[in-house]
């Protein structure tokens, strides 16, 4: 399935901040469904050739969320955070962590807005808010916008089917 929509990155240099946009043909409903039903989250997010692993999953303001993902390799990667506000169907605010860096405490503060277009489709809006500017630049560094972008692939596949 090939897409007009694409997923659309912006750091500007020098800032703590970068922005994640991407449109998909479907009503904001349908894409909250995917963002907060743990059995539709676990078929999209990640990169392609992963397997998840979703430890706990509480899309509720105050709830908490752990998974894993696993390359091909079988090596792991885990995250994890805390969702501040769930405001169905139109926003998530919630803390993003990496828990294999080195030293603790890099989190990302991650404000998520569904945005209604004509024709029954929505503009998903992230800004990812981190502690410092190198963090932001590692995050970059490290092929986070392959992941992404393969996310949001898979993720407008799935709204597809469920349509």
């Amino acid at each position: 399935m090939s897409s007009k929509n694409k997923t659309v990155i912006t750091a500007e240099p020098g800032k703590q901040e970068l922005f994640i946009t991407r449109e998909f043909d479907v009503p904001r409903e349908l894409v909250f469904k995917a963002l907060t039903d743990p059995v539709l989250y676990t078929q999209w997010l990640g990169p392609k050739n992963y397997t998840m692993i979703l430890e706990k999953f509480e899309p509720v303001s105050g709830g908490s969320w752990r998974y894993i993902h696993k390359d091909p390799n079988g090596k792991t990667y885990a995250f994890r955070g805390v969702h501040h506000d769930v405001t169905a169907p139109e926003r998530i605010i919630s803390t993003f962590e990496f828990e294999g860096l080195p030293e603790k405490g890099h989190v990302i503060l991650e404000t998520l807005k569904l945005e209604v277009l004509p024709g029954n489709r929505t503009r998903l809006r992230t800004q990812s808010v981190f502690q410092s500017v190198a963090d932001r630049d590692g995050m970059v560094q490290s092929g986070m916008e392959g992941g992404v972008t393969d996310s949001y692939n898979r993720l407008e596949e799935l709204l597809f089917t469920l349509k």
